[in-house]
């Protein structure tokens, strides 16, 4: 599978505070009066008529390499390539190939919406998770609701809600009279990202304003005689606690290995028996996360000792309620960071949702929100023709040039934006060795669906020149023939996805002798 598919482990950097946040990164204010003063220059930087290719020749980075058009036909890769490359000194567009050719982002669309959210919320922003009582809480008896009130954090785990119920105690609460409610409307909420995307997959859950362990449970089994012993948990590191919201049944057949239903307001999920094997696990999307979290809260509740109704959904806060605890997220700063990095969905779509919302826009659906961010790097980052279907990239159907992704960024460097929040990107050699000891520096975010595979971000080169680039591969064409069923393991795709690697890493090389200073 893509990287963007492995189920993303537990961020680094969650207990950082908001000083450090600051200190590694970017005011609010800087940031939008960068993008201001770039917001005139885009004419500027507009790509020469022809690709150029600077015939000067760096030592120790090997013989001259062949010209972009070259290495893409080399490439024998299906579909279509699309390229730009930018000095960040100047805006100037360096290199280009089919600079109007518009194709999926993939994942690197979580650049753009890196740079929304800083923009919106600002990097010291914190996602905060309540417990409020809707009634009189005497002598430890709270008569009336108890309410789990989510504010969007797409990094709440068991754990957090652990938290809570610890503070729930030190508030002295011991009885609740009235019910259990959970509120998920600081989001607009989704059943899934990507609703063309196969039931099983993890990278695909729902979306709300409540989110619990990215919205994923963990399925295991392991053999016990003939049968299997199967469980399904909200499990982190400290808890496992096991869940009644979703139900897993072994069907006697060897394919389909999942079915999905939605059935008596839970997830119905069959697997395979001959898929299965000894023992095993995975994580499964959720699809009703804020009863999700209810549930998962309502059991360390008991455990602790405060016995709780089942769950019901709230529609709206009431009035007049009372904070009882409260868990604040880390920085925005840290989460985008770790975003970047392990390329979480749910994360993007969150930290996109939020932006929204915080420039007062009205946004019912992903694709609502996805809109204004498009509005907003038209103007901001001088995407003019760019179309986003979510703030993560796993919709196909957004559309990017590869020209413009370069020029943003440039207008995100020269603001104080991206950078820093990338990763270094290994590039391999003709070979398909990893360059350790390259004298140039690549950090960049990757993008990949089935024959759709992009990087984006800034090469540093010889002479202290940075540049920013994107790369763009897509078989557009083929990727829609493809069926829901297909799209889980396609034929080919693997093949297509190292292909375009190796054009990425050769692009890379190129660049940095040609372009060096």
């Amino acid at each position: 599978r893509p990287p963007e598919c492995l189920p993303p482990p537990r961020g680094r950097g969650y207990l950082l505070h908001e000083e450090a946040a600051m200190r590694d990164g970017l005011d609010r204010r800087a940031f939008l009066a960068g993008l201001g003063a770039l917001a005139g220059t885009q004419a500027a930087a507009a790509p020469p008529a022809a690709s150029l290719r600077p015939l000067a020749r760096r030592a120790g980075l090997g013989p001259a390499p062949p010209g972009a058009e070259a290495l893409i036909a080399e490439a024998r890769l299906r579909g279509t390539v699309a390229l730009g490359l930018a000095d960040v000194a100047t805006g100037r567009m360096l290199e280009t190939v089919r600079p109007g050719a518009a194709l999926p982002p993939a994942s690197t669309a979580k650049a753009i919406t890196a740079l929304y959210a800083l923009d919106a919320l600002g990097p010291a922003h914190r996602f905060e998770t309540r417990v409020l009582a809707a009634g009189e809480l005497r002598d430890g008896v709270l008569k009336g609701d108890l309410i789990l009130a989510g504010g969007g954090d797409p990094t709440l785990d068991t754990d957090g809600l652990a938290a809570l119920v610890e503070g729930l105690q030190a508030a002295g609460l011991r009885a609740v009279e009235g019910r259990l409610r959970v509120w998920a409307g600081a989001l607009p909420a989704a059943r899934a990202i990507d609703a063309g995307q196969p039931a099983h997959v993890s990278y695909n859950p729902a979306v709300s304003g409540l989110n619990l362990n990215f919205n994923r449970v963990h399925f295991g089994w392991a053999r016990a005689g003939a049968d299997y012993e199967v469980t399904l948990q909200a499990r982190t590191a400290r808890y496992r606690p096991d869940v009644r919201i979703a139900r897993m049944q072994i069907a006697d057949r060897r394919s389909p290995v999942y079915t999905y239903e939605d059935r008596a307001g839970r997830d119905h999920w069959t697997v395979a028996r001959g898929a299965l094997g000894a023992e095993g696990a995975r994580w499964l999307p959720v699809r009703r996360p804020a009863l999700y979290a209810g549930e998962v809260f309502q059991r360390l509740a008991e455990v602790a000792g405060l016995r709780l109704p089942a769950p019901e959904a709230a529609a709206a806060l009431p009035a007049g309620t009372t904070t009882l605890a409260r868990r604040e997220s880390a920085p925005l700063r840290e989460i985008l960071r770790d975003m970047l990095d392990y390329s979480t969905n749910l994360t993007a779509e969150v930290a996109g949702l939020a932006a929204t919302a915080a420039r007062g826009a009205r946004a019912a659906t992903l694709a609502d929100s996805g809109a204004e961010m498009a509005r907003w790097a038209a103007g901001a980052l001088g995407m003019e023709s760019c179309r986003f279907v979510d703030h993560s990239g796993l919709g196909d159907a957004s559309r990017v040039t590869a020209t413009e992704m370069a020029r943003a960024m440039v207008a995100a460097e020269r603001a104080g934006g991206v950078r820093a929040l990338l990763e270094d990107y290994d590039v391999r050699d003709a070979r398909g060795r990893p360059m350790r000891d390259a004298p140039f520096e690549v950090r960049a975010k990757t993008g990949t669906l089935h024959f759709v595979s992009a990087l984006t971000g800034y090469l540093s080169v010889p002479g202290g020149r940075t540049l920013g680039f994107a790369i763009l591969t897509g078989d557009v064409a083929h990727r829609e023939t493809l069926t829901r069923a297909q799209l889980d393991r396609p034929p080919g795709a693997r093949a297509w996805a190292g292909r375009s690697r190796r054009l990425q890493s050769a692009l890379l090389r190129r660049w940095a002798q040609v372009h060096s200073a």
